[in-house]
């Protein structure tokens, strides 16, 4: 790299250093002090010199981990050292967290989830194990002046928007293979390119990444779908080989499509339907997981529902209910949380609801169940259910969102009326066991059961109509 580039780099690290981060300084005299280096290295010297450093900042030392815990504890207002046995430690000093690493290195064996750890003596060296050029560069803070570090060209690499290596793409992702996916992350996070030559070797090791925990697999993709633009991401993965592996549901929606029995691209769709619901998240109030999964995974139980009609045509009769189950079995099994799981698992069922009531023919019964069924996730559903109309016929879309426009106001007027939010039936299980003289058992289920049916078809009864009803049922089942 030529001395103007690197005095360029260095200067937009340090201004952005100094208006971002001032906390770096002092930490950097704190290590001096002691004899050790500090400098910034990683992801936010990149961000430092793109202007979008946030709180966040990572420093590579060659003090041993136990010594930067005793500066830490001198320099931070709460620290933590739950990565000590990776050499890394990490603090917080007002809203500014950082962790500080020991120059190391690491690599997976052929079998071994986890990485070895063996600590350096030089940045150099640490570099070298770094992903990605553009997250090898550091910005030493303990010299007399600060000093920009970039052997592997990750400035240029920067600027030409390109994801390169420091050694060999087959060493590195040997080293660690989840390195693979986050090619594919940085791709979406960055809008960049990657270079041929890692291409290559992500296709080429895809296997590989078979060694990793799900944990860590599912952090990696969790970051690549909250990022701007997860198409680059999700499609790098495709045609890597990688989601075979990791996400095999998602190639699958590459259904084979003849002359003879036209369907929609259930892939290119199923991406539009994310992109269109990213659009709406606003309603969500921001970034949203949940519904980022959904339209990710809404359609995958087309591809074992698929059926070709005599004379032309396809069906995927019930794909929401099989696609239901495939997601939930696919989030289990990258360790996602319950409730994420629950949540989306829901939404891949209900997401059809809307289009099994025809043209917007509505009766109260039915908006209650679909707010019923909907429950907390209401609000995703309906964001949903409007970015899953990917039809390019104008007219046709026009209608169908016209018709949900509808249907939101038909469910607005009756929360006006009655808590849609909370339906119940008008009399709880105390009273239904005193009126029909019952001890707690299966009947008291079924009355209840009863009960919230006519609430659903009717409305609120108020207790004397539901007494009434109630009645009238049991004197029916004794005496039919």
């Amino acid at each position: 790299m030529s001395a103007e580039k690197e005095n360029l780099g260095a200067e937009l690290a340090i201004r952005s250093l100094i208006e971002r981060a001032p906390l770096a300084g002092s930490l950097a005299a704190a290590f001096k002090a002691e004899g050790f280096a500090l400098a910034l290295v990683g992801g936010p010297v990149r961000d430092a010199i793109l202007g979008r450093l946030g709180n966040d900042l990572d420093f590579t030392t060659d003090a041993h981990p136990h010594q930067s815990k005793k500066i830490l504890k001198s320099w931070a207002d709460n620290t933590w050292d739950t990565g000590i046995l990776f050499g890394t430690v990490a603090g917080k000093r007002g809203d500014t967290t950082v962790e500080v690493t020991t120059y190391r290195s690491e690599r997976y064996d052929e079998s071994s989830r986890k990485p070895d750890v063996e600590f350096g003596e030089s940045i150099d060296g640490d570099l070298s194990r770094r992903d990605f050029t553009v997250n090898a560069m550091a910005l030493e803070l303990t010299g007399a002046a600060p000093e920009f570090i970039d052997p592997y060209g990750g400035l240029d690499d920067l600027v030409k928007k390109v994801l390169r290596t420091p050694v060999s793409a087959e060493q590195s992702f040997s080293d660690d293979p989840l390195r693979m996916m986050r090619a594919a992350r940085f791709a979406s996070q960055l809008d960049f390119e990657i270079d041929p030559e890692v291409s290559a070797a992500m296709s080429a090791m895809a296997g590989r990444i078979s060694i990793i925990s799900a944990e860590r697999v599912r952090d990696e993709f969790i970051k690549l779908l909250m990022s701007p633009r997860p198409r680059i991401g999700i499609s790098i993965l495709v045609e890597s080989g990688l989601a075979d592996l990791v996400l095999p549901e998602i190639p699958k929606l590459k259904l084979e499509i003849d002359e003879h029995h036209h369907h929609k691209d259930v892939y290119e769709h199923s991406i539009t339907v994310l992109e269109q619901a990213i659009g709406q998240e606003e309603r969500l109030g921001g970034p949203n997981l949940v519904i980022r999964l959904a339209a990710l995974l809404h359609d995958i139980g087309k591809p074992k529902t698929r059926n070709l009609i005599e004379g032309g045509g396809v069906s995927f009769h019930h794909h929401e209910v099989v696609g239901a189950r495939l997601a939930k079995a696919r989030m289990k099994a990258l360790r996602f949380n319950n409730e994420t799981i629950e949540a989306v698992e829901s939404l891949v069922a209900l997401h059809l609801r809307f289009h099994g009531y025809g043209d917007g023919e509505w009766t109260d019964s039915a908006v209650r169940r679909y707010v019923r069924d909907a429950g907390e996730l209401l609000e995703h559903l309906h964001v949903l259910t409007r970015a899953d109309c990917t039809t390019r016929n104008a007219k046709k879309a026009a209608r169908l969102a016209n018709t949900y426009d509808g249907l939101e106001e038909r469910i607005a007027k009756l929360a006006q009326e009655e808590e849609l939010s909370k339906i119940r039936p008008d009399l709880d299980g105390a009273q239904v066991m005193s009126l029909l003289n019952l001890k707690p058992s299966a009947d008291v289920g079924k009355a209840l059961d009863f009960l919230m049916e006519l609430r659903m078809e009717r409305g609120p009864l108020g207790e004397a109509v539901a007494t009434e009803e109630l009645l009238q049922w049991w004197k029916a089942r004794r005496h039919p």
